[in-house]
């Protein structure tokens, strides 16, 4: 216990002299939160690039990852010591993204040593931005059904097919996709895990506008696509398992992705503003209460991310319990959005012009955004359907 206090010390001592100030706030826009990637890392602001460097340097970027492929090497403890370190000091994470919270922890787990050291480093380093490539026109809630076709060619599968509704697929550089490879097996044996270099020949990808302004989602197309078979993650027509595996970190991510640290402050700051202060609490009583239960259900989800984190540093796998997560996070943030706007009446529903100030209208983009959480990532419907079968054990 004296070394992890005496490691709480010194995490705390080179926080406090090396973090920038300017990652003690919280961002004034997306643009600010880093996802790494050879597209925008040039475009970051200086602190930004300064804030990864450090930390990627010191291991602290990915706090548990074994020191041979660029982590901090950690224990579970210390991890924890350094998050709540950070957390007194409101430091921002030095990255955010898809390979340090999905494909990463795959590669950890069931990844070939090659492919470790190929990735696991520019994962860190903020170099590489990854993307799903999971869901396909026609194969969304029944993912199995996927038909984007792999073909080997010696070496190589040549690629053809559509995926859709990929996050952030104009914008990254790497993606893991779910191919077939077995057209003749049941169609959960079929399936093989790739990772695939975006600036390969026969990739294209085209943004998807949603009602919020906002593009997050793409459809990528794939033409003869050449992928190397060394980039297989796992056993050739075992994919499931793998994306079952990567699955239960993304549900617990996108639970975790959808609340910002100052959620709280932001939600009270804006009653007061709108409602009225009554001796330092929002004057309209029934807000008041909404407000408190929105908050009380978040302390709960994040006390069981929390518990969840803690077993898998421990080595449990992520389980069926991930839906979980992932529903209860989803409806969470939909209920906060719909509070926010509810709180700001006529401010709520500005889209652009004179009027609103630039955090009304935000506000507004972001109710609407917080729609397709029940879609992206697996719809609720589905999450449902795993609890009540796989948690609750419940018949068909």
């Amino acid at each position: 216990m004296a070394d992890l206090e005496q490691f709480r010390a010194d995490a705390r001592q080179w926080l406090e002299k090396s973090a920038p100030p300017e990652m003690r706030v919280p961002p004034k826009s997306q643009d600010e939160i880093c996802w790494g990637g050879r597209r925008a890392s040039a475009s970051y602001p200086a602190p930004v690039l300064r804030w990864l460097a450090v930390m990627a340097e010191r291991g602290w970027t990915a706090p548990t990852w074994p020191r041979e492929y660029g982590g901090g090497g950690l224990s579970k403890q210390e991890a924890k010591a350094l998050a709540e370190e950070m957390a007194k000091l409101r430091l921002r994470p030095p990255l955010t993204g898809f390979g340090l919270s999905m494909i990463g922890p795959l590669l950890l787990q069931e990844g070939s040593e090659e492919l470790r050291k190929e990735h696991l480093p520019s994962i860190i380093q903020g170099k590489i931005r990854w993307c799903q490539g999971y869901s396909e026109p026609g194969s969304g809630s029944d993912l199995a059904s996927l038909q984007t076709k792999a073909v080997r060619d010696g070496d190589v599968y040549v690629l053809n097919g559509q995926k859709v509704w990929t996050s952030y697929a104009d914008k990254a550089d790497w993606m893991f996709i779910l191919v077939r490879t077995d057209f003749q097996a049941p169609k959960h044996n079929g399936i093989t895990f790739l990772l695939m270099d975006m600036t390969s020949p026969g990739v294209g990808v085209k943004p998807i506008k949603l009602i919020s302004g906002y593009s997050p989602f793409c459809e990528t197309f794939l033409s003869d696509v050449r992928v190397p078979v060394k980039n297989v993650v796992g056993q050739v027509n075992a994919g499931w398992t793998m994306a079952k595996a990567l699955l239960g970190h993304e549900r617990t991510m996108i639970a975790d992705a959808f609340k910002e640290r100052d959620d709280a402050r932001k939600l009270v700051d804006l009653a007061r503003r709108h409602l009225g202060d009554d001796g330092g609490k929002v004057a309209d009583a029934i807000m008041r209460d909404r407000i408190t239960q929105v908050e009380m259900d978040q302390a709960c989800l994040d006390l069981t991310l929390a518990r969840a984190r803690d077993g898998m540093k421990a080595g449990h796998k992520p389980g069926p319990e991930t839906s979980i997560f992932k529903y209860y996070g989803t409806e969470l943030n939909m209920r906060r959005r719909e509070l926010m706007v509810s709180v700001c009446g006529p401010q709520g529903l500005g889209w652009e012009g004179p009027g609103f100030d630039e955090d009304e209208l935000k506000m507004t983009r972001d109710w609407l955004r917080s729609r397709g959480n029940s879609i992206e990532g697996g719809t609720s419907e589905i999450q449902l359907n795993i609890i009540a079968k796989r948690v609750l054990g419940l018949p068909d």
